[in-house]
């Protein structure tokens, strides 16, 4: 079973952060206390060495008479002896008249000058020992000090890793807190997502405010959600639009076959297959255009090439034959990420509905939005324009609509499906771009906007 700290991330987080504030603090700690230690050390024999040089320097000049008490230079270094060659005590500071020699080191001819410790009964001594001259029977100058708390106990240690065991603590405690403060977010995200059910995607998880990674994942959770919202509305658009569109045709169409078998003498078997045609021809054309709006919504074409919307533009009017004609103004070099069958059909409804609707022409243009900043893609941008009765802006959302009429006036297109812009508009979106009505005085105006492929 794994330790509690590993079942979740916020305990993980927390050991390894603990962990490292330890391997860090740990060694810098030990660190500390050698510093502190050398630093104090060769201050102190700094001090006892300066004073035993000047005590040797006053000797040899004769300014030290024998058996009188050696005067303190620095109050600090107030134990100093002044020893002859057979160990004997010539002479001593007030602080050192009753002790014993404060050492038996005897610096040589060579190596005058030896700093050492020394413990006597009552205490330790760091001490410098300093050779007044070269002569053999030369005596020897000791000045010392007590050793200092820092170095005769372990207090510096036990300050230093009492504060290292505080910062490791206070490190954990935080890190503690801070995570689980970061984390809140995704735990309410958990509990919203569990209340999220197949028959309703409508929920949403709170968006934390900022740009951070938790943010980040909020909205993509709410996008993953719309997505698969959207998903299955256009399956249950798709049933329900099935279901509706299909049952007339196939009505009308049983109905003329059940008369003609009720009355054979009575119908006209020319008319009745033209008519039995004609209601084919439009199941045929509705079952194509909804098996083609089912398979946007689910993505199934995901092929997609580097595509020039102006070759796009020529390749389709090259196997038209419309009775309006066409104006073009193409800019080349207009190039998107795309599924040419998809694309391609977008062209072909928002051709077909401009020639229904047009008086004496249609206009499409292709060009190209450059982004404020370079870092940015441009936008390629293909409008189809026409000259007929221009859309209410009241209309210009509904009729993206599936199976959607305006009007009268506007219903000209006899045996379309009513599904030509929902598939304009559905394509649009799988490319991550859209498709909209502007305004066009005299006239209806579709433009398509695609990024632009990366250059």
């Amino acid at each position: 079973m794994a330790p509690w700290w590993a079942r979740s991330l916020r305990g993980r987080v927390t050991f390894i952060a603990t962990a490292v504030a330890a391997l860090v603090l740990i060694p810098v700690g030990i660190a500390g206390v050698l510093v502190t230690r050398s630093v104090v050390t060769a201050s102190v024999f700094s001090e006892t060495r300066d004073t035993a040089e000047r005590i040797a320097y006053e000797m040899r000049g004769g300014a030290l008479p024998m058996g009188a008490a050696i005067p303190v230079p620095r109050p600090s270094v107030d134990l100093i002896q002044i020893v002859g060659p057979d160990g004997r005590i010539l002479a001593s500071s007030d602080a050192a008249r009753n002790l014993p020699p404060l050492s038996d080191v005897r610096p040589t001819a060579k190596n005058r000058v030896v700093s050492t410790t020394s413990c006597l009964p009552t205490e330790c001594v760091h001490l410098t020992a300093v050779r007044v001259s070269m002569f053999a029977d030369s005596p020897v100058v000791y000045a010392g000090r007590s050793t200092p708390d820092v170095l005769a106990s372990r207090t510096l240690e036990v300050i230093v890793f009492a504060e290292v065991a505080l910062l490791v603590a206070l490190t954990a405690w935080a890190t503690w807190l801070v995570t689980g403060r970061a984390l809140r977010p995704v735990a309410t995200m958990r509990h919203e997502l569990d209340a999220v059910h197949a028959g309703d995607l409508s929920h949403r998880v709170t968006e934390p405010p900022g740009d951070d990674e938790v943010a980040q994942l909020a909205r993509s959770v709410n996008g993953t959600l719309a997505r698969l919202e959207r998903s299955a509305e256009q399956q249950r658009q798709f049933a329900s639009d099935a279901s509706h569109e299909l049952r007339t045709p196939i009505a009308g169409l049983r109905a003329q076959l059940e008369s003609a078998q009720l009355y054979p003498d009575d119908t006209d078997m020319e008319a009745l297959v033209s008519s039995a045609l004609r209601d084919t021809d439009r199941l045929e054309a509705i079952i194509t255009d909804l098996l083609l709006l089912a398979r946007i919504g689910s993505r199934v074409d995901v092929v997609k090439e580097p595509l020039d919307l102006a070759e796009l533009v020529r390749n389709e009017l090259a196997v038209r034959s419309d009775k309006v004609p066409v104006r073009v103004e193409l800019a080349g070099g207009v190039v998107v990420e795309g599924v040419r069958l998809q694309l391609a059909r977008v062209l072909t409804n928002l051709l077909d509905n401009a020639q229904r609707h047009a008086e004496h022409t249609v206009r499409i243009t292709v060009s190209r939005d450059e982004p404020d900043r370079a870092e940015e893609p441009g936008t390629a941008v293909l409008a189809v324009e026409n000259d007929g009765m221009e859309i209410a802006e009241c209309d210009r959302e509904r009729i993206f609509e599936r199976f959607t009429r305006l009007d009268a006036a506007r219903s000209r297109d006899a045996g379309g499906t009513g599904l030509g812009l929902a598939i304009a508009r559905d394509v649009a979106m799988a490319h991550r771009g859209e498709i909209r009505v502007e305004d066009r005085p005299g006239g209806a105006r579709f433009v398509l906007r695609l990024p632009l492929a990366n250059r």
